[in-house]
């Protein structure tokens, strides 16, 4: 079973169409949809190891292979590897991000549970914003003070 993410919309919406679409200016090849766990490390900047242990943990829905037994991604596997990213940067655990992966698996009824998932993930990214917020303010005041400080005693 592959993870591909659907959404609910006023409008029809193509069934099991990933809604992690490839961000614009994404290096990979036009028009090609198959691709080596070397050429994934390269545009994703992941390791082969951290796309195995992916695989492994249950984060990457399962991987075609060739007929060699070589690991063959797609496109909606890297559009995933790109979601994967995003929810890393907002600090969300990796045991959150695999339920994630699994309820995406379950099918649309855990719409409801991925968007609790994702909503507590803003409020923790929301607060980590503001915490970062106050420690720039304390660090332009610091920065203000040592720079008055040259300027005063340069005048000396």
């Amino acid at each position: 079973m592959t993870v591909t993410e659907t959404t609910p919309a006023p409008a029809p919406a193509r069934a099991g169409a990933p809604i992690h679409a490839p961000e614009p200016g994404h290096p990979r090849p036009t028009g090609q949809d198959r691709y080596t766990i070397s050429e994934v490390a390269a545009f994703t900047g992941l390791t082969a190891y951290t796309l195995r242990w992916y695989e492994r943990i249950g984060l990457m829905p399962h991987i075609d292979r060739s007929h060699t037994g070589q690991r063959r991604y797609r496109n909606r596997d890297l559009g995933w590897l790109a979601f994967v990213g995003k929810l890393r940067l907002t600090g969300m655990p990796v045991a959150d991000m695999v339920r994630y992966a699994e309820l995406v698996r379950e099918g649309p009824h855990t719409f409801a549970e991925r968007q609790d998932l994702l909503e507590q993930t803003r409020r923790d990214v929301r607060t980590r914003i503001a915490e970062l917020q106050d420690t720039l303010a304390v660090l332009d005041y610091k920065i203000d003070t040592y720079a008055g400080a040259r300027k005063a005693s340069e005048r000396l």
